[in-house]
């Protein structure tokens, strides 16, 4: 696929983190990257590594081809009106990774044009995302390019729209939750005999380790830890006395918390 101008409308730590992780792919040159920011001055890494910083969100778009969207939910709809003049449906692509908008929204501002609501976690910065996508108007080649994009960063999958609030706490939020329950192991790793240092990284290579195994082999959790519970053993002893203090229970009334947050707001 040939080379295409990209602006991201949003130089936040997610729009940072998608820049970033389109350089270390090599999925774009910096020279094909504008990012745009009212207060540019946290931008200069991104800026010294060649890639163009607007405060112009009108330049951006009438520049580009592939437009994403990495604002603040509450104020997308009132920087996308004050711009809708600068998108031609026939060259732009807009992509959303606004947590709460849904392409209906979007079209209602800029009617007609190709959409595609993604979203990512900021492990897309290391090409390491889980990013879900969704997507109204856009052509077959259009939607491959996009997936294309995102692969480079991570993973994709494509789920229908309605999930996509689903999809915001279990791989955007879920990157908290993971982070919480690695914080969790160093602190206990310190309790038993650990320095900080030796515990963070056991603690996070052994989650690293867990999750590949899932992925590479496809496998169920339950297979992987039937294969470390021996009877009577300390890791069973361990899994029980985290049940016993609602270790499950727990993760998944967070998920839902999460989930009703952005439902009910």
């Amino acid at each position: 696929m040939s080379a295409k101008k990209i602006a991201i409308i949003g130089g936040g730590n997610l729009g940072s983190a998608i820049a970033q992780g389109l350089l270390k792919s090599g999925f774009s040159k910096a020279g094909d990257i504008i990012v745009t920011k009212r207060n540019t001055s946290t931008l200069t890494d991104l800026r010294d590594a060649g890639v163009r910083i607007e405060t112009d969100n009108d330049i951006a778009i009438r520049e580009a081809e592939i437009i994403v969207v990495a604002l603040k939910p509450y104020n997308v709809r009132e920087v996308l009106q004050e711009f809708k003049g600068s998108f031609n449906p026939a060259k732009h692509i807009l992509i959303s990774v606004v947590t709460g908008v849904s392409i209906d929204d979007l079209e209602h501002v800029v009617p007609g044009m190709p959409v595609v609501r993604a979203m990512p976690n900021t492990a897309i910065a290391i090409q390491e995302s889980i990013t879900c996508i969704a997507h109204k108007h856009a052509t077959e080649e259009q939607i491959r390019y996009v997936k294309t994009m995102f692969d480079q960063l991570g993973a994709t999958v494509a789920i229908d729209e309605k999930l996509m609030d689903a999809a915001t706490v279990l791989g955007a939020c879920g990157i908290a939750f993971a982070l919480r329950y690695i914080r969790a192991n160093i602190q206990g790793g310190i309790e038993i005999g650990f320095d900080v240092r030796t515990a963070s990284l056991i603690a996070a290579q052994t989650v690293k380790g867990a999750a590949e195994l899932l992925i590479r082999e496809s496998r169920h959790p339950e297979e992987e830890i039937d294969k470390v519970t021996t009877p009577k053993g300390c890791t069973i002893a361990g899994l029980n006395e985290m049940e016993h203090q609602g270790f499950s229970s727990s993760l998944i009334k967070g998920i839902t918390a999460s989930y009703n947050k952005i439902v009910k707001d």
